[in-house]
């Protein structure tokens, strides 16, 4: 690292989760940054100042009282590079949003003029709450950055989405921001804001205000009988990042939303279904005047050609028999193709800009080629402006929380930025990402 350390400030709210954030100062520290921890009073009956002092080399202070003539309360949050607030409980994000000013941390909030992260950690039932949701969507819109809580086990006996990202996850986040051009100045600006992984930037405001955007999510069903269906093992979770993200951003948002369990973000419109088909008429509906469509749902490519009215059952031979073996015998099941819904969608647009069509292409790779050459066949093949391929499997992007894409452009598409990659990050970093890309179509320099 050259030149003068970047300055960090890491606030830590009053959860059981702020022994995590002792690590993530260590990862801060050991890559030479500068860093002033600011903890709520809550905080300090978690960890205790000490630690935080030794960890940092620096006095630990949570109220505005303290060095006065120094003015931290102004000062920490003018000077810094960057804010992150690990934990940030439900209570400290209600404060944020409501702009209250009433110890050293929220001070610092209401100063900073550089990127600030939130990782919140709270009980599932506490993250899933409207207000917090609505808490969560106003940071965004105003340039937050959000680094959205994992699923596991959380105190007691609770499990469920809530628990505090690793330390390594927010790092990674941050060291992106930190990597900004013009960071040190407090500021995004021209291209480079383009390029990075941010939700929302400050100059930006609401710069999908007045489009409306379809985006489809989760993985639909085909029934075979009435317990039994075909599926995949999509969780929904990065069409629901494209939802929450193009809301924050001020777009009109319709989400189309196949057999999930997530909540529905903030300020948008969603319509549940279950099959391919069920998929198909709803996104092809809300598409007619729609200025973008994103497929992110996992859309199964067959299904079975007859429905069973009862539970199809197991056969068996009777043991009495004397010849009797082991029945292995099992149903053919007969599948047909369902519709190919993104090409359908270019299709019906013809030779229209409009809606631009984004598709997601999940795939694993085998002996025909690799990830990124079939998924520029299917790009070639279907004719969407975007195709965003990921590699999935056993332990990749279903059902994780974070993921690795790679954008490819439509050929001579107008305003279309050169194809790239994003990732390893959290899926809301992806789909902030995804974004970046529609506007650049959607508003060509």
């Amino acid at each position: 690292m050259t030149g003068e350390p970047l300055r960090v400030v890491l606030g830590v709210g009053g959860g059981i989760a702020a022994y995590k954030a002792a690590l993530l100062l260590r990862l801060f520290t050991e890559s030479g940054h500068d860093v002033t921890v600011v903890p709520t009073a809550s905080a300090l009956r978690f960890v205790g100042a000490p630690t935080w002092e030794a960890l940092s080399g620096k006095p630990v202070s949570t109220d505005v009282w303290s060095d006065v003539p120094a003015v931290p309360h102004v000062r920490i949050g003018k000077q810094a590079d960057l804010v992150v607030v690990a934990p940030a409980t439900a209570d400290l994000l209600a404060r944020a949003a409501a702009g209250l000013a009433d110890d050293l941390l929220t001070t610092t909030l209401l100063t900073a003029h550089c990127p600030v992260v939130f990782a919140p950690a709270m009980h599932t039932e506490m993250w899933d709450h409207p207000a917090t949701q609505a808490n969560v969507a106003t940071l965004t819109s105003r340039g937050a950055h959000l680094v959205p809580p994992a699923s596991g086990r959380l105190t007691g006996e609770d499990t469920g989405p809530g628990r505090l990202p690793e330390p390594e996850e927010i790092f990674a986040v941050c060291r992106r921001l930190l990597s900004l051009p013009d960071s040190r100045s407090h500021q995004f600006s021209g291209a480079g804001a383009a390029e990075i992984d941010n939700n929302v930037s400050p100059e930006a405001g609401k710069p999908l205000a007045g489009r409306r955007v379809v985006v489809s999510a989760g993985g639909t069903r085909e029934p075979l009988d009435p317990v039994r269906y075909l599926g995949n093992r999509s969780s929904g979770k990065q069409g629901y990042a494209l939802a929450h993200v193009a809301a924050a951003r001020g777009a009109s948002v319709t989400l189309v939303s196949a057999n999930t369990s997530l909540a529905t973000p903030d300020g948008v419109e969603i319509v549940p279904v279950g099959t391919a088909l069920e998929l198909q008429e709803a996104v092809t509906q809300a598409a007619k005047d729609a200025d973008v469509v994103v497929m992110a749902a996992a859309v199964a490519d067959f299904r079975p050609r007859s429905y069973a009215d009862a539970k199809i059952k197991k056969t068996y031979q009777d043991p009495a028999e004397a010849d009797a073996s082991p029945d292995e015998s099992a149903p053919t099941i007969e599948l047909v193709r369902n519709p190919d819904i993104l090409a359908g969608l270019v299709e019906a647009r013809g030779a229209a800009d409009r809606p631009v069509i984004v598709g997601f292409a999940a795939e694993t790779g085998d002996e025909t080629g690799t990830v990124l050459e079939l998924a520029r066949a299917k790009l070639a093949r279907k004719g969407c402006d975007l195709l965003v391929a990921n590699e999935v499997g056993r332990d990749k992007g279903f059902g994780t929380e974070g993921n690795t894409v790679h954008l490819l452009f439509r050929d001579g598409l107008p305003g279309a930025p050169r194809d790239r990659s994003a990732g390893p990050a959290p899926k809301v970093e992806i789909a902030a990402e995804v974004w970046n890309g529609v506007q650049a179509i959607l508003d060509p320099r």
